[in-house]
């Protein structure tokens, strides 16, 4: 059987996107990693299948896998690209679309022809929802949190779920950040029995930061469009930043806009189809 697919990125945050809404499509975990594969398959850092839509308040339903076959809520650069996808396939011609995830409903507009506009909904700030269980299984948000890691060190952060869990934590540059070293140790950490992105924010202004995070099943990538968002929530939370900030990532630029508590976040980014291809796969 011969499997298509279209490889796209985000801000180098990259995809093999699926068209699912014709034929369904059931991934194995030997067909996720083989598209995967940067030597012996396609190589991305996420799977996205595009399916018909569960529901008559959206456009379609959106399923994303990690590397390592794993299924997650939430992709802020591959909404993007999805967005993007369904346009350029001819799935539709809407300039706004409304896609359901995994864990939540996520809204995307078309600003040019290469940029697009994601309301990423309103942050969930309890503990509960990451899921996280903090110091003492307090039950309240908290601005900043404390971890003890298994070397005896501590780690302190601000955590957020934007669909998916995130923990960012402040550093002054981030080039000497143990970006791998404590991505690692606070996604093996049981007070997140479900894993966690890892962001590292260099505030640079108010409205200007920098940022690295190690995802889930992925490891470092070149941008995470959550993680920016992420980002920005924990900065205003702790005073630091600005209602519309500019996030610098390894693969580009993401704009981040939030007003504040119980309002959503809003992300505007690119989108880039690289090219349409196919591989062999046993039916």
């Amino acid at each position: 059987m011969k499997l298509q697919f279209t490889k796209m990125h985000g801000a180098g945050n990259d995809f093999v996107v699926i068209d699912a809404t014709r034929r369904p499509f059931t991934p194995t975990p030997a067909l996720l990693h083989r598209l995967a594969d940067r030597r012996f398959g396609v190589g991305c850092d996420q799977i996205l299948v595009v399916d018909p839509p569960s529901t008559t308040d959206v456009d379609f339903n959106y399923r994303i896998f990690n590397a390592d076959g794993s299924e997650v809520g939430q992709c802020g650069n591959g909404s993007r690209a999805l967005a993007r996808y369904v346009r350029e396939h001819g799935l539709s011609d809407k300039a706004a679309i409304r896609v359901r995830t995994a864990t939540s409903v996520l809204e995307l507009q078309q600003i040019d022809a290469d940029h697009y506009r994601v309301n990423m909904g309103v942050p969930r700030l309890a503990p509960a929802q990451l899921p996280f269980h903090p110091v003492g299984n307090a039950t309240a948000h908290e601005p900043r949190y404390t971890l003890r890691l298994d070397n005896g060190e501590h780690v302190e952060f601000g955590a957020v779920s934007m669909g998916n869990p995130h923990a960012v934590i402040r550093v002054d540059d981030l080039e000497l950040a143990r970006v791998h070293e404590l991505g690692r140790a606070l996604q093996q950490h049981p007070a997140f029995p479900e894993s966690v992105n890892v962001g590292f924010l260099q505030v640079l202004a108010p409205n200007h930061v920098r940022l690295r995070v190690y995802e889930r099943g992925a490891g470092e990538t070149l941008a995470c469009g959550s993680g920016a968002c992420a980002a920005v929530v924990v900065g205003r939370l702790w005073g630091m930043l600005d209602a519309s900030v500019t996030v610098e990532v390894r693969g580009g630029r993401l704009q981040i806009d939030w007003a504040g508590e119980q309002q959503p976040v809003l992300m505007t980014g690119p989108a880039a189809s690289v090219f349409e291809g196919e591989i062999e796969w046993p039916s």
